[in-house]
């Protein structure tokens, strides 16, 4: 993907373990996703597969313009540039949106991960996260089919009456064990053997 030559020995096993991570499926929602909650002006890419999704996503402007949709002004400026170190700075700042979205820093890729192509089931991944995040979120900035994504769980509190909190304190749980039905019958003494009748 990037100007590399190809890995060797373990860097080359590693590197094959990550690839079949990658799921062409996922791919496939991801880019329809995008494409309807991007618009008509977001181009699609060359084919299926690795390759054309890395490049089509590379440059940065198509992700930033996703968390824009999302969550508008995440990213404050949207441009194309042919410059590597632009393109990375894009992918960082969409990065950035995702995180204030509401994705976990650990959920997220790192930028080589995408420009270099080093790790794009992890480029997945996160993209699947923010997709789930935006369903549960159900604020009408998701558009597509939210069946694509699974929806994140939420938070379910629940209040109880000091009596009710009370009469809860009374009760052993049955994590502490039952002394039901215990005694020491048949027991011998400590450091003798078993008596077989």
């Amino acid at each position: 993907m990037a100007n590399k030559g190809p890995s060797y020995g373990l860097s080359r096993e590693v590197q094959q373990k990550i690839d079949l991570k990658y799921n062409p499926d996922l791919e496939s929602i991801i880019v329809q996703w995008i494409i309807a909650q991007c618009g008509p002006d977001c181009s699609e890419p060359e084919g299926p597969g690795k390759g054309p999704f890395q490049k089509w996503l590379k440059d940065g402007t198509i992700l930033s313009t996703l968390i824009n949709s999302l969550a508008p002004k995440s990213v404050a400026k949207v441009q194309k540039s042919e410059m590597a170190f632009k393109q990375m700075e894009q992918i960082s700042q969409f990065l950035k949106g995702c995180e204030r979205y509401g994705i976990p820093a650990s959920d997220l890729f790192q930028t080589v991960d995408l420009w270099e192509g080093k790790d794009l089931s992890c480029v997945q991944r996160t993209l699947m996260n923010l997709g789930g995040i935006a369903v549960t979120r159900d604020d009408g900035q998701f558009r597509g089919d939210p069946l694509w994504f699974p929806k994140k769980s939420q938070e379910n509190k629940r209040e109880f009456s000091q009596d009710k909190l009370k009469e809860g304190q009374s009760v052993i749980g049955l994590q502490m064990g039952t002394n039901k039905g215990a005694s020491q019958r048949g027991m011998t003494g400590y450091g003798m053997p078993r008596q077989i009748l």
